[in-house]
């Protein structure tokens, strides 16, 4: 390993962490819709939560001391950096993606489903098109027979980066919106078509569900 990226291991999570535990603790939050997934909390049955990637920057802040959630992670470089980060507040990684690693990870996030944990996934990563469904969510909902929640969140004001995902980073004391919407299940009989077109389902609720956070976070 070149002592670059060492320096950026060694660095970049432990900063990203306290940064935004930091911009976090500013954010003036409201939760919606909690009664969608909290009767899977009261059960503690297994759930998939689905979030855009330009999305997901603030959740682990929000959710990472409450929820022991499993996260897939790319093998890459830059996903070392993320799995770091987000070990920093208690999320746990499985590494892999639609590129690198891919099966083993969703067999792994599998069978931590069917232990009763919870997963998340950002279904247009890593690479994207941005807002766009990829498979891997669907399967995974398919063999294991879990809920996929949709989840959004939403700040005003906050930046938008020239990223393919646009990841959005509110600004200090913005308002702070997390969306849940209801869950879904995939039958294990699904087909091809059938798995395609619930993704197509998954894409509208997530946007759907974006669009009411950013009209919400913008109320005074």
């Amino acid at each position: 390993m070149r002592a670059y990226d060492r320096l950026l291991l060694a660095f970049v999570p432990p900063l990203g962490y306290w940064a935004v535990r930091l911009l976090a603790a500013t954010l003036r939050l409201r939760v919606v819709d909690q009664q969608h997934a909290r009767p899977l909390w009261e059960r503690g049955a297994p759930a998939i939560y689905a979030v855009w990637h330009g999305r997901i920057l603030m959740l682990p802040a929000i959710f990472g001391r409450t929820h022991a959630v499993h996260v897939m992670v790319s093998r890459s470089r830059d996903g070392e950096v993320v799995a770091r980060f987000s070990r920093h507040f208690g999320f746990r990684t499985v590494r892999g993606s639609t590129t690198r690693g891919g099966p083993v990870a969703l067999r792994r996030l599998a069978r931590l489903l069917r232990q009763g944990h919870e997963v998340a996934m950002v279904p247009d990563g890593p690479l994207g098109p941005r807002g766009v469904v990829q498979p891997g969510v669907i399967a995974l909902a398919r063999l294991t027979g879990a809920p996929i929640v949709p989840l959004a969140f939403s700040a005003h004001p906050a930046w938008r980066l020239g990223t393919w995902d646009e990841l959005l980073i509110p600004t200090p004391f913005a308002r702070g919106v997390v969306a849940f919407g209801s869950p879904f299940s995939v039958p294990a009989d699904a087909n091809r078509s059938r798995q395609e077109a619930l993704g197509k389902e998954l894409e509208a609720a997530l946007a759907q569900l974006t669009w009411r956070a950013d009209g919400l976070v913008r109320e005074r």
